[in-house]
């Protein structure tokens, strides 16, 4: 029952209400009927059961859900930041489910502060209301680099900088593969004065020379000039390679690399206004049902109650990972992680999809995706496109809004495109034809509305004109330059109508 199986339950309500036989007729379980319970009381008991079964617990079951519940509610309420950070200390292990509650943070305004060797410990920390990123949560930074880290830190102060972190801590423990990744995650950023490009390019040399420089002290081969130098002086005898910063989006790749998501921004945050006007869904509706993720946000609801098997979907996202498959009939079939602002979507692009679009499948494009929700139960939620579109640009996703525009909404853009191309083509050919504007007032106008169109056509000889006109007002004419286009012409057919505004 609890699997809502319905065909299930069919037939184990005929098995409660009559019992079950074997071949040989003889009774396995009586049902209520054999038991003296008439066909409508049993009917009306399963019904009951069923009724039961969509969400109950027995009472000590159901009292220990409203203990944890209540305390989880007042820990959330009274400690969010202390409540976050255990929580993505649960499940640290889950790239989409630490981006679904590094949304949650931000949305509730919690600062996610990134990887810092002054700041950061092995796991998730809170300092102030801000949640620190863990160390651990870092590739290749293992638990001895880690403890090496924090236990040097607490000993002898903060870090000045990224060679007084060298030379206090460069050592088998914490080697270059874990000081690579640190400063791909951006672990140095507040504490030294180089970028990350300067100290990528010279990190390597930096650390042979520190280790070579600890041999010779361990030797006594310092040399003499050596002894006494203040700390600037000894900091001058390390040679940065200077770089120009990374480019946004490298730099984004690098944290993605080294911490599985992004945390100082995302390569869609240029077009996050447009992304959102046309995704009619986000990674958020396509998350596997999980009674762990109705802990992080109560307003969110299960992809059940946000998109249903089958329903029409579109959403711009960035292919993370491309994965090719054969199928049984011999044609090629693709598997995507499309991310978008908030997490992971997995797409299912089958063969005769992937045989129209598979020069677009490749990691880092932007694509626009069409398709439909597949949540199946017991499979996991995902998209199966039908229309894929490469998004090269802000020009891309405005093409993308115009063609999902409703067919009214496309034919008065269409209409006024028409209409500005018109004006902009009559009034070149007036112009070349020596032709002028010819603007009649009307009879029967106010003194207001005729002051009001002497300021506009006041307006209009104010700035580079480009068409010769003629006002007329009654008996009298006036010729004039005019700066004229398709914005004035409206202004003008608003005031006196199209019939008193013509080229002659």
């Amino acid at each position: 029952m609890s699997k809502k199986k319905l065909d299930v339950m069919a037939e184990e309500r005929k098995n409660f209400i009559y019992g079950i036989e074997d071949k040989n007729g003889n009774v396995l379980v009586p049902g209520c009927v054999r038991n003296g319970i008439d066909e409508a009381s049993a009917n009306k008991i399963y019904d009951e059961m069923a009724e039961f079964a969509k969400y109950a617990f027995n009472k000590s079951h159901a009292a220990c859900y409203a203990v944890v519940a209540y305390r989880t509610a007042y820990l959330k309420y009274y400690y969010p930041s202390e409540f976050y950070a255990s929580l993505l200390n649960s499940i640290i292990g889950s790239q989409n489910k630490v981006s679904y509650y590094i949304l949650d943070c931000k949305l509730r305004n919690i600062k996610i502060i990134r990887p810092n060797v002054n700041r950061s410990f092995a796991r998730f920390s809170v300092e102030g209301n801000d949640i620190v990123f863990g160390l651990a949560a870092i590739k290749n930074v293992g638990e001895a680099a880690i403890n090496a880290i924090t236990d040097e830190r607490e000993k002898n102060g903060k870090y000045k900088n990224f060679i007084d972190f060298c030379e206090r801590i460069a050592s088998e423990q914490v080697n270059k593969k874990c000081i690579e990744s640190l400063i791909k995650a951006g672990a140095f950023d507040d504490i030294d004065e180089h970028n990350r490009g300067t100290i990528l390019c010279s990190f390597e040399t930096i650390i042979n020379q520190v280790t070579q420089d600890k041999r010779k002290g361990l030797s006594g081969q310092m040399n003499i000039f050596d002894i006494g130098l203040k700390e600037d002086e000894k900091k001058s005898l390390y040679t940065f390679i200077d770089r120009d910063e990374l480019p946004k989006t490298e730099l984004l790749s690098m944290e993605k690399d080294v911490l599985g998501f992004y945390v100082s921004g995302h390569p869609l945050d240029q077009y996050r206004d447009k992304i959102v006007k046309i995704s009619n869904v986000n990674s958020m509706d396509f998350l596997p049902n999980d009674d762990e993720l109705d802990i992080g946000n109560e307003e969110s609801v299960s992809n059940e109650d946000v998109i249903k098997d089958g329903d029409f979907v579109k959403v711009v996202g960035l292919i993370s990972d491309v994965k090719t498959k054969i199928t049984k009939a011999g044609d090629m079939m693709a598997f995507l992680n499309l991310e978008d602002l908030d997490g992971q979507i997995p797409v299912i692009v089958f063969a005769k999809t992937f045989s129209v679009y598979k020069n677009l499948l490749f990691e880092d494009a932007i694509v626009y995706i069409e398709g439909r929700a597949n949540v199946k139960e017991n499979d996991e939620p995902s998209l199966v496109a039908m229309k894929i579109t490469l998004v090269d640009g802000e020009d891309s996703l405005d093409k993308i809004l115009e063609d999902n525009l409703p067919e009214e909404e496309k034919n008065k853009i269409k209409m006024n495109f028409e209409k500005n191309n018109l004006v902009s083509k009559a009034i070149s050919l007036a112009n070349s034809k020596n032709k002028k504007l010819k603007i009649n007032i009307p009879d029967g106008l106010s003194e207001e509305q005729l002051q009001d169109l002497r300021n506009y056509i006041k307006m209009m000889g104010n700035q580079k004109t480009n068409t010769n006109c003629i006002i007329i007002n009654k008996d009298k004419a006036k010729e004039m330059n005019l700066f004229v286009s398709r914005e004035i012409l409206d202004g003008l057919y608003n005031k006196i109508g199209e019939e008193n505004v013509k080229f002659e």
